[in-house]
């Protein structure tokens, strides 16, 4: 063994000696001199993002390394709390001693199986659409949407303020691209009435904005992608499971179900928070994403397990409604307390709760006492955020109790006024 070490030794030496070796070592240094130097720049402009390693499962209460005690958890998409929730977790076990860990396939080849096809129905059904295709993520069912649907005859307009994914998958594709500014229906109105000229005109929009929890104005959306004879795709990712009063999302809560043309949305975040995303809407088009969407063709099918998870936590959603409504009041709970107490807290009645404090710096030290006083939640700042808008980002969950929902504010108000951010 020695021997063997020695000889790979003296051949590494000898190689590193070449002029090819040589030209390999310079192309490496070069590399580490530019990682090193982008490395550095992030954390000179603080917004370095360091992960907390959780020693225990997703919940209202959890363990971290390194904390002692248990956490009161305020910063997770856990929406309705299903992420543990003994029937999904019994479900996901089932469906891996029934259909295995995974297909070791793309779909078309010889991954699809029967839960998938019956998932894939039942999203469907939930959304009130002619179909669904799943995804492994809604990013790439964001990724593959537009580039397979769109060409350079069309136009998509975008909301500003998107998520990355809805941006990106946008980039992808060829048609001609207009941005309105966020929320700005007379600047959307004006952009429409430019793309006139264009085949096909998509309006995108995320239904609720992740970094401001505020809500997109369907009904006006929809009034003018009617008037310009423009279709509408919504992104309901943080919206899907709790808004509306049966949890079927923004455009159930606006009233414009039959309106809003194209649904993504993920089974990460409410509906039980493993992973995986699906577009829903006409037939047509699910059929035309199976043979043209990049992302569903290159990639491996859902593992079962998840599937099964996310396929009882459907079930529990469309058996009763009342968990949507303890969603409601448990939000307006925490936001009343808040802004009573002097923070200013972004968006409408959505669970994301910004608290706004605009340094970036005051907000990741208040993250930090924040989490000494057992309440998990996480500073945001630029490039995430627009610089002078750092918040800390609250997230109400319907297993949060009242108690637990009050002792977040009661640390709130403690550590802001160590940190002087309240009046």
């Amino acid at each position: 063994m020695r021997c063997a070490m020695w000889a790979v030794g003296v051949w590494r030496l000898a190689l590193a000696r070449t002029p090819c070796g040589r030209r390999a070592q310079s192309a490496l240094a070069q590399l580490r001199g530019i990682l090193e130097g982008e490395l550095e720049g992030i954390r000179g402009a603080g917004t370095w993002k360091s992960e907390r390693v959780i020693t225990s499962r997703q919940g209202p209460c959890i363990y971290v390394d390194g904390v002692s005690g248990g956490i009161l958890n305020f910063c997770a998409n856990n929406y309705l709390g299903l992420s543990s929730h003994p029937e999904v977790i019994q479900a996901g076990l089932q469906a891996l001693q029934e259909f295995g860990a995974g297909l070791s396939s793309v779909r078309f080849i010889c991954g699809t199986q029967s839960i998938h096809k019956s998932l894939e129905a039942k999203i469907a059904r939930f959304h009130q659409r002619e179909d669904a295709i799943l995804y492994p993520s809604c990013f790439d069912a964001n990724a593959g949407l537009f580039e397979a649907l769109l060409t350079p005859e069309d136009a998509v307009l975008s909301d500003e303020l998107n998520h990355a994914s809805i941006i990106d998958g946008i980039r992808l594709c060829k048609a001609h691209k207009y941005r309105y500014r966020h929320l700005d229906m007379a600047d959307l109105e004006a952009k429409l009435q430019e793309a006139q000229k264009h085949r096909l005109r998509l309006v995108a929009t995320d239904g609720a904005f992740s970094m401001d929890g505020d809500i997109a104005p369907l009904q006006e959306i929809c009034r003018l992608a009617s008037q310009y004879g423009a279709l509408v795709f919504v992104d309901e990712c943080h919206a899907t499971g709790f808004l509306g009063p049966t949890g079927r999302g923004t455009d159930e809560l606006l009233g414009v179900m039959e309106q809003v043309t194209i649904i993504n949305s993920t089974l990460g975040k409410a509906l039980g928070g493993a992973s995986g995303g699906y577009t829903t809407g006409p037939a047509l088009l699910v059929s035309l994403l199976r043979q043209r969407a990049r992302p569903y063709l290159f990639s491996n099918s859902l593992p079962p397990a998840v599937v099964g998870c996310a396929s009882k936590a459907l079930d529990l959603l469309m058996g009763s409604s009342t968990i949507v409504q303890s969603m409601a009041a448990k939000t307006h709970r925490f936001r009343t307390k808040m802004e009573a107490a002097g923070f200013t807290i972004s968006g409408a009645n959505h669970p994301i709760c910004p608290v706004m404090l605009g340094d970036a710096r005051l907000a990741s030290l208040m993250a930090d006492d924040l989490l000494k006083r057992g309440i998990f939640v996480i500073g945001f700042s630029y490039p995430v955020v627009p610089k002078g808008k750092a918040r800390i980002r609250v997230q109400i969950s319907v297993v949060h109790s009242e108690e637990d929902i009050d002792r977040c504010v009661e640390a709130f108000v403690e550590v802001g006024e160590l940190h002087g951010a309240l009046p």
